[in-house]
């Protein structure tokens, strides 16, 4: 049964009519399939779907980056990779099963795939914790990146979370200090890193991962600090303002591509990643061949380099906001006096100099 969304009330209804069409026999006195008729409600179907999927707002991009159908992180790992070993366990505490990782093969290299797994299912989903990753999840992800990085093996990301897993016995066993050291070893790394947001980038949750040498959305994928409805909570207090929560925060794939944040967007076929997982496969296969081709020239100084570089220059150019000429009210007026003060309290050596002098002068005036 397919999983329909709000703004596509008008293709379940064309979809149901080529549905009956094609069983013919679902209906009186009709014994023959009407294959023009079948073409033609194809071809709505398809231009409806092109209609649509060109102008999606950036909170129906959200719904459909969360579509319950669209191929997840376990998907990808059995379709585009040979010989997957799974690795359990983070060494302290246990295994955590919202995240697949271990070593696989890509076009016969050795690669280390992690994937942030939310489960295809409610049952799988309820195991999985939906994608929410515990402190020992990106504990097992530091442990294998660094094994990766001695053995100078490749990482492949696949990111798909609303976020870190926010409960208390995750907090009580150093959620924010494993994200950290996540963040800290993804920069650290002399192998190249390509992280994808293949549906939700959700938060510190996605950035542990996705801390890469390449970070690449998928067409209607999402990344922000927060989600839509936690920030329309905060700043409107009304998680219903999702709309105008999701334009604010330019989570898109293209929004950020245009801010440099990400470096490629793969493109999906029309109507998601969900209604052709087999193209959407090609199109993510064939960018990860292209990125770790470019890194093959590479020595581990310029890795690094290229990392540290890419995440500086971040901000640097148009930037978030554009520059106003008009006074804003954020920065401080200051008179002559103040300004003067400042300037001599700067200059250590004039300040010195005047104590010296003003103590010379004391100690002549005491003396007579």
């Amino acid at each position: 049964m397919k999983n329909y969304l709000s703004f596509e009330t008008e293709l379940k209804e064309l979809e149901a009519d080529l549905d009956a069409l094609k069983d013919p026999y679902n209906k009186e006195g009709i014994t023959k399939v009407d294959t023009d008729e079948i073409l033609s409600f194809e071809n709505k179907i398809n231009n409806k779907l092109e209609k649509i999927y060109s102008n999606l707002n950036p909170w129906q991009i959200t719904q459909v980056a969360r579509h319950e159908d669209r191929p997840k992180a376990n998907y990808f790992v059995e379709n585009l990779f040979d010989e997957f070993i799974s690795l359990s366990g983070d060494r302290f505490y246990g295994e955590d099963k919202s995240v697949i990782a271990g070593f696989a093969k890509f076009n016969n290299k050795s690669v280390l795939v992690i994937g942030q797994e939310k489960g295809e299912n409610l049952e799988e989903r309820l195991d999985r914790n939906f994608g929410m990753m515990r402190p020992e999840g990106y504990r097992k992800s530091i442990r294998l990146m660094q094994l990766a990085n001695k053995f100078k093996i490749p990482i492949i990301t696949l990111i798909d979370t609303p976020g870190a897993y926010p409960g208390v016995g995750a907090e009580e066993r150093g959620q924010a200090e494993a994200i950290a050291r996540s963040i800290e070893t993804c920069m650290k790394l002399t192998v190249p890193n390509i992280s994808i947001i293949i549906g939700e980038g959700g938060s510190g949750g996605a950035i542990a991962l996705a801390s890469s040498s390449k970070v690449i959305m998928l067409e209607n994928s999402i990344y922000s600090v927060i989600s839509p409805e936690g920030c329309a909570t905060i700043l409107w207090r009304d998680p219903k303002k999702t709309l105008e929560a999701a334009t604010a925060m330019k989570l898109t794939s293209k929004e950020l591509f245009d801010l440099n944040i990400v470096d490629e967007i793969i493109e999906e076929p029309i109507g998601g990643a969900h209604r052709d997982r087999e193209q959407t496969l090609i199109n993510v296969r064939s960018s990860i061949e292209k990125h770790l081709q470019s890194f093959e020239k590479f020595n581990e100084d310029e890795i690094l380099m290229q990392r540290k570089n890419k995440f500086l220059k971040i901000g640097r150019g148009s930037g978030f906001t554009v520059r106003s000429n008009q006074d804003t009210g954020l920065t401080l007026n200051k008179n002559n006096y103040d300004f003067y003060i400042e300037k001599l309290m700067r200059d250590k050596k004039l300040v010195i100099g005047i104590i010296l002098f003003a103590s010379i002068i004391s100690a002549i005036v005491y003396l007579l």
